[in-house]
């Protein structure tokens, strides 16, 4: 069986549960934290995480693992058959995760986790996911799925990433950069409302009481 590595509370953990578990894969979840310990680094080589192992091989990187998940677990296909309409889902997948999610990652310090970012940096944030947001706004259909008709990798992307942006743009900005792209608020709503979505918020609260509890240990 196929075993997803990682934990709960990563966007990419969950971008890849979100699509194991609306293809109806079976797949086993083992808690592994990014690290670089050997025991980690014998497994995904830089430490990071997501991973999957399955029949003795190790595959790491979100998008790697999707496109083996997809060819390997053909059945409801989460790709269009179509060259270019397959081409357009790993477009958004691109336009979302490099230039949204990790802009706003930056302020991932101050927003979550209790530290501080520069000045310099919120606004070389603000200015590059002007930029992102007006990309994106191009290339999304929200049809009513964010790549058209029919739920796709990019949706299972979305679904992760584009809250993080919302709340980490409130924080920092005290507005969400979205709030002007109402389409993206809808969204996000009735993808949650998904029960794959229900599964991983309710696994992503309980890993973030676990790293809570273990914070306060250290």
């Amino acid at each position: 069986m196929l075993k997803l590595c990682g934990f709960a509370a990563s966007n990419y953990y969950n971008k890849v549960k979100m699509q194991l578990m609306e293809k109806g894969v079976p797949f086993a979840e083992e808690l592994v934290w990014a690290s670089q310990k050997d025991e980690v680094l014998a497994r995904t080589p830089i430490g990071k995480v997501p991973f999957i192992e399955v029949d003795g091989w190790q595959l790491a990187e979100s998008q790697p693992i999707g496109e083996y998940i997809e060819e390997a677990y053909p059945e409801k296909p989460l790709l269009p058959r179509d060259p270019m309409a397959r081409a357009k889902v790993r477009e958004l997948i691109e336009f979302i995760e490099l230039h949204l999610e990790l802009v706003v990652r930056r302020l991932y310090r101050e927003a979550f986790f209790g530290g501080t970012v520069s000045d310099e940096t919120k606004k070389e944030v603000e200015r590059d996911l002007a930029k992102g947001i007006r990309a994106f706004r191009a290339l999304a259909k929200f049809a009513p799925f964010v790549a058209g008709a029919e739920l796709t990798l990019a949706d299972c992307a979305a679904a992760q990433h584009l809250p993080l942006v919302s709340m980490a743009t409130k924080r920092i900005y005290g507005r969400d950069f979205f709030e002007d792209f109402p389409q993206v608020a809808a969204y996000v709503k009735a993808m949650n409302a998904r029960p794959s979505m229900q599964k991983i918020v309710e696994d992503r609260k309980a890993n973030a009481k676990l790293m809570a509890e273990m914070a306060a240990k250290k």
